[in-house]
């Protein structure tokens, strides 16, 4: 199956706007709001999850150890670069971002906490140990934090899957962040 990367121009209507806002937000249209653009439903819904996160109790940093996370999980290329960049652009000491990029532990212990928590709901598919979970709260996370963790980790499962079906090619704004997983590919 082949996906097109629309424009705002080629997109169904009832996308356009959401790519208009989408393009106004980060200066271009990358192409996974291109593809995702095919469903108005799709789009809307993940650029409604993106606004919803500006609410997060997770620090932007935080949030995107869970991004990152959750996409070198599913061994998704297009997010880890995209990503990447972002955390960059929120100040992510580059230690931590180097760490997750490698899939390892974080030396700074309450944001390991918080990777380790994401592999658990991923390996666990949702239920999670309760020691797990008292590790989180042990770090200094509550309910709202697992919530939003929760939140982001359905947001980049979405874009991960969508990016695996259409390949989409990574844009050049993240070009420098390119990424290539450790393990196997699927075919």
């Amino acid at each position: 199956m082949k996906f097109q990367i629309h424009t705002k121009e080629t997109a169904p209507e009832a996308s356009r706007a959401t790519l208009d806002a989408t393009a106004k937000k980060y200066g271009f249209l990358p192409n996974l709001f291109g593809v995702l653009a095919e469903s108005p439903t799709a789009v809307q819904a993940y650029a409604g999850i993106n606004k919803a996160l500006e609410q997060s109790a997770l620090t932007p940093v935080e949030q995107q150890v869970v991004a990152l996370t959750v996409s070198a999980a599913n061994n998704c290329a297009y997010c880890m670069g995209a990503h990447s960049t972002v955390a960059q652009m929120v100040h992510m000491p580059e230690a931590v971002l180097t760490a997750l990029r490698e899939q390892r532990s974080l030396s700074d212990r309450k944001l390991n906490a918080l990777r380790l928590l994401v592999v658990s709901v991923l390996h666990h598919r949702g239920w999670v140990p309760e020691e797990d979970l008292n590790q989180f709260t042990g770090a200094g996370y509550a309910k709202q934090h697992l919530l939003d963790v929760l939140t982001i980790v359905a947001l980049k499962t979405l874009s991960n899957y969508v990016n695996h079906i259409a390949h989409t090619p990574l844009d050049s704004q993240f070009a420098a962040q390119a990424w290539t997983s450790q393990a196997a590919t699927v075919a």
